[in-house]
């Protein structure tokens, strides 16, 4: 019997083992980070907003040129099968294309490279650091990489300015870092976006980042809560002179943020509503679709 209890994957036509799903050292994926990926996840066994991480992928596979042999329906029923497969209530699950192996140096004569896999859920910050703790932040003097050059909307795997970052905020006493742009304004972390809330009012960034799904769903609570939001430049000293801060990711949901820089955040009721908002909308049924742990007949 196969073995999936550390997760479970699927490439080039068959499930297996997640430990087991590699790509070749010469995948185009690999050498130059010529890849998009999504990540979805589930809870209590149902995938969150699963078709807007559907309709993500499917944007930036056409974006970044990349060809697959799988219609939506195919990639759907995939993930669901990792999921099932790896039998997790609480799954991380990712979905990746990579350029593949092109012949001489021409991207046009590679064949796409598909897989998902399935694991354990992946939290950045611990629930139990949710209700009197938070991330610790630190502002970094490393600008993100521009939109003119790698489009932040698709995701990618360009993360050396981020990892940068992290290692910046280990060195200054933090945990995670924020990326600013070339005029101070903040954007965002190692895989998360960021809001900033003061007087009673929140702000985003509206541009140069990721319009990651977990954002959207919290500008969509925010606005049933009535809460007053704007999308635009947040500069970094809004973020240090702020009332309270969260960040929000697949990894972890609304995750709230504790210091900025070494100043710790007074804090406010806005997060924490919003951090009880975001996992009761698991239970909402026009978010959450059901995992379907009984595979058809034949599925490899």
């Amino acid at each position: 019997m196969t073995d999936y209890a550390a997760g479970a994957a699927y490439m080039d036509g068959a499930y297996m083992p997640v430990a087991e799903c590699r790509i070749p050292v010469l995948d185009w994926g690999f050498l130059r980070s010529d890849a998009t990926y999504d990540v979805a996840h589930t809870w209590q066994g149902r995938f969150f907003r699963l078709d807007e991480h559907l309709d993500r992928f499917e944007r930036n596979i056409a974006r970044l040129r990349y060809s697959i042999p799988y219609d939506r329906d195919a990639i759907e029923e995939i993930l669901h099968g990792c999921v099932a497969r790896a039998d997790l209530q609480d799954a991380f699950v990712e979905m990746l294309v990579t350029r593949g192996i092109p012949q001489g140096r021409d991207p046009r004569t590679a064949t796409n490279r598909f897989a998902v896999f399935a694991v354990p859920f992946v939290w950045i910050l611990r629930p139990e650091r949710h209700d009197d703790d938070g991330l610790n932040v630190i502002i970094s003097s490393i600008e993100r990489i521009r939109a003119q050059a790698v489009d932040p909307t698709v995701k990618n795997y360009h993360w050396l300015d981020l990892v940068r970052g992290l290692f910046e905020a280990y060195e200054r006493g933090g945990e995670t870092a924020v990326l600013i742009d070339s005029r101070g304004n903040v954007l965002e972390g190692p895989g998360f976006n960021l809001f900033v809330i003061r007087d009673g009012v929140a702000a985003t960034p509206a541009a140069g980042v990721l319009e990651g799904v977990t954002r959207q769903t919290a500008i969509e609570l925010l606005e049933r809560r009535g809460v007053r939001l704007e999308l635009r430049d947040v500069h970094a000293d809004e973020l240090r002179g702020a009332d309270e801060a969260v960040a929000t990711s697949t990894a972890g949901g609304v995750m709230p943020i504790a210091s900025v820089d070494g100043r710790r955040l007074p804090g406010g009721e806005i997060g924490p509503r919003l951090l009880a908002d975001y996992w009761a909308a698991h239970a909402d049924d026009v978010w959450a679709t059901p995992v379907r742990y009984t595979q058809p007949a034949g599925a490899r």
